[in-house]
């Protein structure tokens, strides 16, 4: 058994939207500020444990941000403006373990992500009623504390194959927080066959059984979301020689 261990560092920055706004101010005052470019500072260091040709990989990983890019709804409209927060920090565990191929036809894999998401200061760029902040760090929309992923892939005769994934999550974050949404799951699956070398049809279902569950109700970054409902795909590939 070989351990092998895996760390980077990363520094970038992101480009600014470009955005020109402007309107009088009637009642509540909004106004759009210049927006600024994300500076993000992101590392990482794991562990990949091979067992008997199984593998198990753990990462630590953690971003830091300083004018976070996000969004805001202008009301009920469905209308998004850019707005870059002061400072934000992501950070968690994941573990992924992924099989050897069993009786020579099938995989399986499960990852499982412990994060959190949150932010801190005020309105750095974008649309803002200059609303003071919240004291110390808030969750982000996107916060979600467990998520849970586990699927298999198998060869089949006749050069078919089938797939499938079911995805966990603990649950969003319930308006501005601190309690989340209920928790969630979802189960699709894919099923193909090789037709000819460079031919094959490909049938997908998402959600398969149609549950409905609310990604996000933040009023302050996002606004309304609800998952997609079950969606059935057929597909027809070509592959070109190139």
């Amino acid at each position: 058994m070989f351990l092998n261990s895996i760390g980077s560092f990363a520094r970038f920055m992101a480009a600014t939207t470009k955005l020109r706004l402007s309107r009088p101010c009637r009642g509540r005052c909004f106004s759009f500020l210049p927006l600024h470019g994300e500076t993000d500072e992101q590392r990482e260091f794991g562990l990949a444990i091979p067992f008997r040709g199984w593998t198990l990989d753990v990462a630590n990983f953690q971003t830091h941000a300083r004018n976070y890019f996000d969004h805001d709804v202008l009301g009920n409209s469905n209308i998004f403006f850019p707005v870059t927060i002061e400072r934000a920090r992501i950070h968690g565990w994941e573990a992924t373990v992924r099989s050897p191929r069993l009786a020579h036809r099938a995989q399986l894999y499960l990852t499982y992500a412990h994060q959190f998401a949150e932010a801190a200061g005020g309105v750095t760029g974008g649309l803002t009623d200059f609303t003071p902040p919240p004291t110390g760090f808030f969750f982000l929309d996107h916060d979600q504390r467990d998520t849970l992923n586990t699927g298999f892939h198998v060869q089949m005769p006749w050069r078919a194959w089938a797939s499938g994934n079911l995805g966990f999550g603990s649950g969003f974050l319930n308006g501005n927080g601190p309690a989340h949404l209920p928790s969630h799951a979802e189960f699709s699956f894919s099923l193909g066959k090789q037709l000819a070398e460079r031919l094959s049809l490909i049938f997908t279902a998402q959600n398969v059984s149609n549950s409905r569950y609310l990604l996000d109700n933040s009023n302050t970054f996002g606004g309304t979301h609800w998952n997609y409902p079950r969606q059935l795909s057929g597909e027809l590939r070509y592959r070109f020689h190139f």
